[in-house]
């Protein structure tokens, strides 16, 4: 079973603003000839790189829920200008919302065991749930009918 990461989207407010940062990131890939992928750039490098690229995500914690996911297709360690060691953890730019789960704050990423990843959500109940305003939504959680 793959190893996943989560980590969280600082300054996100909901799922669709994260579907349409990627897609902003994307166009501007396509625009400059790039690959159509998106990366996110970290301190740290995944030891356990292998178990996360057998079919990993990296989960996001938006405003206190882990939210979506991005299936992880590749971690590249490398120096930045000024000699520091970091890491691009590129993934396929497909957001796909996952079943709200509360998640408290911390720094940088961390590992997500499989058993304890949230599932997807299906296509019909991604668009109802996804399609709440973000208040509506956490308050039928905490009230336990989400």
């Amino acid at each position: 079973m793959p190893l996943h990461l989560i980590k969280l989207a600082v300054g996100c407010d909901s799922v669709r603003e994260l579907k349409e940062w990627v897609a902003e990131r994307m166009a501007t890939a396509k625009k400059k000839g790039l690959p159509q992928r998106h990366v996110h750039i970290t301190r740290m490098t995944p030891k356990r790189d292998g178990e996360i690229l057998a079919g990993g995500s990296l989960y996001w914690v938006i405003r206190g829920e882990v939210a979506a996911r991005e299936k992880i297709i590749a971690i590249e360690p490398f120096r930045d200008k000024d000699g520091i060691g970091r890491c691009r953890i590129v993934m396929q730019p497909k957001v796909i919302a996952v079943s709200p789960r509360p998640m408290r704050p911390f720094q940088g990423w961390r590992y997500l065991k499989p058993g304890d990843a949230p599932p997807d959500l299906g296509k019909i109940a991604e668009k109802s749930v996804a399609a709440m305003p973000e208040p509506m939504r956490r308050e039928l959680r905490d009230l336990g009918l989400l």
